[in-house]
Protein backbone atom coordinates (compact mmCIF):
# COMPACT_ATOMS: atom_id res chain seq x y z
CA UNK A 1 0.00 0.00 0.00
CA UNK A 2 1.40 3.14 -1.13
CA UNK A 3 0.58 6.51 1.48
CA UNK A 4 4.25 8.48 1.00
CA UNK A 5 6.18 7.80 -2.23
CA UNK A 6 9.53 8.25 0.19
CA UNK A 7 8.54 5.12 2.41
CA UNK A 8 5.89 3.05 1.10
CA UNK A 9 7.93 2.05 -2.45
CA UNK A 10 10.48 0.20 -0.88
CA UNK A 11 8.45 -3.38 -0.90
CA UNK A 12 8.05 -3.20 -4.06
CA UNK A 13 10.61 -3.75 -6.80
CA UNK A 14 12.36 -0.67 -7.76
CA UNK A 15 13.31 -0.62 -11.57
CA UNK A 16 15.33 2.82 -11.21
CA UNK A 17 15.35 6.11 -12.57
CA UNK A 18 12.52 6.99 -15.16
CA UNK A 19 15.53 8.22 -17.41
CA UNK A 20 15.56 4.50 -18.38
CA UNK A 21 12.53 3.64 -19.36
CA UNK A 22 11.73 7.55 -21.37
CA UNK A 23 11.11 5.66 -24.82
CA UNK A 24 8.60 3.93 -23.01
CA UNK A 25 7.02 6.65 -20.97
CA UNK A 26 6.89 8.99 -24.37
CA UNK A 27 5.02 5.91 -26.14
CA UNK A 28 2.43 5.31 -23.38
CA UNK A 29 1.69 9.02 -22.55
CA UNK A 30 2.13 10.26 -26.03
CA UNK A 31 -1.42 8.93 -27.52
CA UNK A 32 -2.99 11.35 -25.17
CA UNK A 33 -4.10 14.58 -26.73
CA UNK A 34 -3.31 16.09 -23.43
CA UNK A 35 0.68 15.61 -24.47
CA UNK A 36 0.89 17.03 -27.69
CA UNK A 37 2.95 19.86 -27.08
CA UNK A 38 5.51 17.79 -25.59
CA UNK A 39 8.88 17.26 -27.28
CA UNK A 40 11.28 14.42 -26.79
CA UNK A 41 13.75 16.38 -24.66
CA UNK A 42 10.55 17.37 -22.63
CA UNK A 43 10.02 13.33 -22.28
CA UNK A 44 13.97 13.60 -21.01
CA UNK A 45 13.93 16.79 -18.99
CA UNK A 46 10.21 14.58 -16.97
CA UNK A 47 12.15 11.54 -16.40
CA UNK A 48 14.80 13.15 -14.68
CA UNK A 49 12.54 13.50 -11.89
CA UNK A 50 10.70 10.39 -11.47
CA UNK A 51 11.57 6.76 -10.44
CA UNK A 52 9.66 3.24 -11.59
CA UNK A 53 8.47 0.57 -9.85
CA UNK A 54 6.95 -2.74 -10.40
CA UNK A 55 3.90 -4.27 -8.37
CA UNK A 56 2.90 -7.82 -8.49
CA UNK A 57 -0.86 -8.69 -9.02
CA UNK A 58 -3.19 -7.54 -6.30
CA UNK A 59 -1.05 -4.54 -5.09
CA UNK A 60 -2.72 -1.57 -3.91
CA UNK A 61 -0.70 1.02 -5.05
CA UNK A 62 -3.06 3.77 -3.16
CA UNK A 63 -5.37 3.40 -0.45
CA UNK A 64 -8.27 5.24 -0.12
CA UNK A 65 -8.58 7.77 2.60
CA UNK A 66 -4.46 7.98 3.20
CA UNK A 67 -2.27 10.80 2.64
CA UNK A 68 -0.32 11.48 -0.57
CA UNK A 69 2.07 13.45 -2.21
CA UNK A 70 2.74 11.55 -5.67
CA UNK A 71 0.84 10.66 -8.69
CA UNK A 72 1.29 7.05 -10.84
CA UNK A 73 1.90 6.79 -14.63
CA UNK A 74 1.17 3.07 -15.65
CA UNK A 75 3.41 1.63 -18.10
CA UNK A 76 2.20 -1.70 -18.08
CA UNK A 77 -0.03 -3.76 -16.86
CA UNK A 78 -3.57 -3.09 -15.68
CA UNK A 79 -5.42 -1.49 -12.58
CA UNK A 80 -8.97 -1.19 -10.52
CA UNK A 81 -9.96 1.90 -9.05
CA UNK A 82 -12.60 1.04 -6.53
CA UNK A 83 -14.32 3.07 -4.02
CA UNK A 84 -15.49 2.28 -0.60
CA UNK A 85 -19.50 2.52 -0.69
CA UNK A 86 -19.95 1.95 2.78
CA UNK A 87 -18.08 -0.32 5.69
CA UNK A 88 -18.47 -3.46 3.62
CA UNK A 89 -18.89 -2.49 0.07
CA UNK A 90 -16.93 -1.29 -2.74
CA UNK A 91 -17.92 0.16 -5.98
CA UNK A 92 -15.66 -0.17 -9.40
CA UNK A 93 -15.47 3.30 -10.28
CA UNK A 94 -13.00 1.92 -13.62
CA UNK A 95 -10.10 -0.21 -14.86
CA UNK A 96 -7.41 1.25 -16.39
CA UNK A 97 -4.14 0.67 -18.46
CA UNK A 98 -0.84 1.80 -19.79
CA UNK A 99 -0.87 5.42 -20.41
CA UNK A 100 -3.13 6.28 -17.10
CA UNK A 101 -2.36 8.90 -14.58
CA UNK A 102 -3.48 8.11 -10.65
CA UNK A 103 -3.40 9.94 -7.57
CA UNK A 104 -2.97 13.23 -9.67
CA UNK A 105 -5.60 14.99 -7.34
CA UNK A 106 -4.02 14.70 -4.24
CA UNK A 107 -0.43 15.53 -5.67
CA UNK A 108 -2.11 18.94 -6.07
CA UNK A 109 -4.58 19.62 -3.90
CA UNK A 110 -2.62 17.64 -0.69
CA UNK A 111 -5.87 15.90 0.22
CA UNK A 112 -6.92 12.09 1.34
CA UNK A 113 -7.10 9.67 -1.58
CA UNK A 114 -10.17 10.09 -3.41
CA UNK A 115 -10.50 6.07 -4.23
CA UNK A 116 -7.89 2.98 -3.80
CA UNK A 117 -6.09 1.67 -6.84
CA UNK A 118 -5.02 -2.23 -6.92
CA UNK A 119 -3.48 -3.93 -9.47
CA UNK A 120 -4.91 -7.04 -11.36
CA UNK A 121 -1.73 -7.90 -13.18
CA UNK A 122 1.69 -6.82 -12.69
CA UNK A 123 2.32 -3.77 -13.35
CA UNK A 124 5.11 -1.33 -13.81
CA UNK A 125 5.12 2.66 -13.40
CA UNK A 126 6.57 6.02 -13.15
CA UNK A 127 6.07 8.52 -9.78
CA UNK A 128 6.17 11.45 -9.60
CA UNK A 129 6.08 13.52 -6.48
CA UNK A 130 5.10 16.81 -5.24
CA UNK A 131 8.55 17.53 -3.99
CA UNK A 132 10.09 16.49 -7.72
CA UNK A 133 6.67 18.77 -9.35
CA UNK A 134 8.07 21.86 -7.60
CA UNK A 135 11.46 21.21 -8.42
CA UNK A 136 10.78 20.72 -12.27
CA UNK A 137 8.81 23.79 -11.82
CA UNK A 138 11.69 25.53 -10.66
CA UNK A 139 14.57 23.87 -12.53
CA UNK A 140 12.67 23.79 -16.19
CA UNK A 141 9.54 26.21 -16.05
CA UNK A 142 8.56 26.02 -19.41
CA UNK A 143 8.33 22.04 -18.86
CA UNK A 144 6.68 22.47 -15.64
CA UNK A 145 3.78 24.70 -16.69
CA UNK A 146 3.40 22.09 -19.35
CA UNK A 147 2.96 19.46 -17.18
CA UNK A 148 0.51 21.76 -15.09
CA UNK A 149 -1.64 22.08 -17.75
CA UNK A 150 -2.18 18.45 -18.63
CA UNK A 151 -2.73 17.92 -15.13
CA UNK A 152 -5.45 20.93 -15.29
CA UNK A 153 -7.14 18.84 -18.45
CA UNK A 154 -6.74 15.66 -16.73
CA UNK A 155 -8.80 16.80 -13.76
CA UNK A 156 -11.45 18.82 -16.17
CA UNK A 157 -11.70 15.64 -18.11
CA UNK A 158 -12.51 13.53 -15.09
CA UNK A 159 -14.72 16.25 -13.72
CA UNK A 160 -16.93 16.36 -17.24
CA UNK A 161 -17.02 12.59 -17.25
CA UNK A 162 -18.25 11.95 -13.72
CA UNK A 163 -20.31 14.85 -14.33
CA UNK A 164 -21.66 13.13 -17.19
CA UNK A 165 -22.51 9.94 -15.43
CA UNK A 166 -24.12 11.60 -12.37
CA UNK A 167 -26.92 13.57 -14.76
CA UNK A 168 -29.31 10.95 -15.05
CA UNK A 169 -29.52 10.89 -11.14
CA UNK A 170 -28.83 14.30 -10.97
CA UNK A 171 -32.03 15.00 -13.27
CA UNK A 172 -34.38 12.35 -11.93
CA UNK A 173 -34.97 14.02 -8.66
CA UNK A 174 -36.44 17.35 -7.67
CA UNK A 175 -34.46 20.04 -9.11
Amino acid sequence: MLGNANTDFLNLEHLGSALGFVEEIQNVVEKLSLFDGFTTSDYSKLCEYMECFGARKGVTLISEGAMGDFLIIILTGQVEVIKEADDVQKKLVTRVGPGSFLGEMSLIDGQRRFASCITMQPTDFAVLTRQKLNAILADHPQLGAKLLLVLLQLMTNRLRDATTRMLPTILGGAI
